[in-house]
């Protein structure tokens, strides 16, 4: 399984669309074997659920994005956790192992229903 985690400086961006970097973690679906990063290549509605996707990546770690794009990462069969904070590594690792605490979006756009990590 791959995880894509928006980041900023090696923290959780508090907006996906914004993070310079994704960092993205292999597993073996139980530990982390390896990351690689990659700058953002640009933020415009569905480049970057269409990018992740063709990359094989499955879920995607953020402080926030908004619904459509939720919408549009889910169309994509790429996974949105938001609410996420700290450093990338911690998070992805607390994903993995079901314990990533996640809050409202961070990046103050309006969200539907609660959501479940």
């Amino acid at each position: 399984m791959k995880i894509a985690v928006a980041t900023e400086n090696g923290n959780v961006c508090p907006h996906f669309g914004h993070a310079p970097t994704f960092r993205i973690f292999e597993t073996d679906g139980k530990s982390i074997i390896g990351h690689q990063d990659h700058p953002n290549p640009g933020h415009a509605p569905g480049v970057l659920p269409r990018w992740l996707s063709e990359m094989k990546v499955e879920v995607i770690i953020a402080g926030g994005m908004g619904p459509r794009a939720e919408d549009l990462f889910q169309a994509a069969g790429v996974r949105p956790v938001i609410g996420a904070t700290g450093d990338a590594g911690e998070a992805a690792k607390a994903f993995l192992e079901g314990t990533l605490e996640c809050g409202d979006s961070a990046c103050g756009h309006v969200t539907g229903e609660g959501h479940s990590h």
